[in-house]
């Protein structure tokens, strides 16, 4: 009977859909693990300051804006 016995196939007493059940959560569990292993979180962009002061001013960093060029839009925004 090759390794059958009166408990089932190798006395796991897996049979048919019993079998088929069995390697489909290994399977699947396989995946999950898998999917865990390198699923990876995206990465957090922080920002100070979100306001448009700040914005102006990581752009005069930058070298985006020139001195003049920020003065006049810092002043235009009411910011002194």
């Amino acid at each position: 009977m090759w390794g059958c016995t009166e408990f089932g196939w190798m006395g796991f007493g897996l049979h048919g859909v019993g079998m088929l059940l069995f390697w489909g959560f290994i399977t699947f569990a396989i995946v999950v693990l898998l999917r865990a292993a390198t699923v990876t979180a995206p990465p957090v962009t922080v920002r100070r300051e979100d306001d448009a002061l700040g914005i102006l001013k990581e752009r005069f960093a930058r070298g985006e804006l020139s001195r003049d060029e920020f003065q006049t839009i810092r002043g235009q925004l009411g910011a002194g």
